[in-house]
């Protein structure tokens, strides 16, 4: 097992086809100092997804690439600390002195309606063509393959499977226990994990969020290479997650953090 902490630190591996993957912020319901949200770009050919536009994401984000040359975005969900900065990314799009292509938007059905709500759609015409996500159809997106998997969450959330050159990165969006969590996970190059919580899950929230614990049973189950934990709650300290995902499963272990990067 190998561990990272919070920060600027690179938790790189180069096995030569290039599918990276890097993490835009990673705390789980609202941002906490100097943090973000859920946010990860993922990269092949050129082409560069943004997954889970969360609070605090797009200034990070901006810091790294244009709001132009982002070519897609698929969001899990409808809670705001997975999308809310779809909209100043939009507006970033439309508002420039030569506006962007319409960006597509993948989500599954509804998802985004509170978030596209914030602006009078006639500021952002034309900025953005959304998709519903579903499971059972493959979706072809630049270089990616994505499959799309329903599991349990307060709203409707899509397990996300992005597949390029060989590589998979698996993505759970926020989960509860599901079947289709192997299915989702099954031979991954990278499984990104919500593990809210290091052990157990509360009463009443345990049918819709996961544990670090969960997070590493199910990436041994699905013999995944690499589990990288994310949507911790703010302030927490990574190292619990840490243990508790490393008893259930024995491989390359971190938790998200801004600027970890993996090359696959």
């Amino acid at each position: 097992m190998s561990t990272v902490g919070d920060g600027y630190r690179f938790f790189l591996l180069r096995l030569g086809v290039s599918v990276r993957f890097t993490v835009v912020g990673g705390c789980g319901a609202w941002p906490a100092a100097g943090q973000a949200c859920s946010g990860y770009v993922v990269e092949a050919e050129g082409f560069r997804v943004l997954v889970d536009p969360g609070y605090a994401t797009l200034p990070r984000l901006l810091g790294r690439m244009r709001a132009d040359e982002v070519d897609a975005v698929l969001v899990t969900h409808g809670h705001p600390d997975h999308c809310a900065d779809l909209n100043p990314l939009l507006r970033a799009r439309a508002l420039a002195d030569v506006p962007a292509p319409a960006l597509p938007v993948y989500a599954p059905p509804g998802a985004l309606d509170a978030v596209l709500a914030l602006d009078n759609r006639r500021m952002l015409a034309g900025s953005f063509v959304t998709h519903d996500l579903g499971p059972g159809v493959p979706y072809e997106i630049g270089p990616f393959r994505l499959d799309a998997f329903d599991l349990p969450h307060h709203v409707p959330n899509a397990g996300l499977r992005l597949s390029a050159g060989g590589r998979v990165i698996a993505y759970t969006g926020d989960t509860g226990p599901s079947p289709e969590l192997v299915a989702l996970a099954e031979g991954a190059d990278l499984l990104v994990a919500e593990a809210t919580y290091p052990e157990r899950v509360p009463e009443e929230d345990a049918p819709y969020l996961s544990s670090a614990l969960d997070a590493g049973r199910t990436a041994a189950a699905a013999g995944v290479a690499r589990l990288l934990l994310t949507h911790l709650w703010p302030d927490t300290s990574p190292g619990p997650a840490l243990t508790a995902a490393a008893k259930s499963y024995d491989g390359t272990l971190a938790v998200a953090s801004e600027g970890v990067t993996l090359d696959l």
